[in-house]
């Protein structure tokens, strides 16, 4: 019903910037609320940022001040603007939405690796 494709992975050395994007496709209408998660070698998987139709956004005290969480309604593009970055933003990073919290529709995740 829908489908999200992750791209804007990469290599980049600390302090560096990246912007991920996740274009939704299919029926993206029953979309209200997209978010990024993210999951390092031996951690568990943790919601970075997320925003709602109403344009609330949260994000996880770790990435405050450092990434941005843009939308473009016109494109069904998320975005996750990653600024100073640092190596502990090593992971793999998700896209996700529903209509409601859990997700219903994820990614398959782009690699995102910050050298020091």
């Amino acid at each position: 019903q829908v489908q999200l494709v992750e791209s804007g992975g990469g290599l980049v050395q600390a302090g560096g910037s990246l912007r991920l994007s996740c274009a939704a496709s299919g029926s993206t209408f029953s979309i209200n609320t997209m978010g990024w998660y993210r999951q390092a070698p031996g951690k568990e998987r943790e919601l970075v940022a997320a925003i709602s139709s109403g344009d609330s956004t949260y994000y996880a005290d770790s990435v405050k001040g450092r990434f941005t969480i843009p939308r473009d309604n016109a494109k069904n593009t998320l975005y996750l603007q990653m600024n100073s970055l640092k190596p502990e933003d090593t992971a793999m990073y998700y896209c996700a939405a529903g209509p409601r919290a859990p997700p219903k529709y994820w990614g398959q995740g782009t690699q995102v690796t910050v050298s020091s």
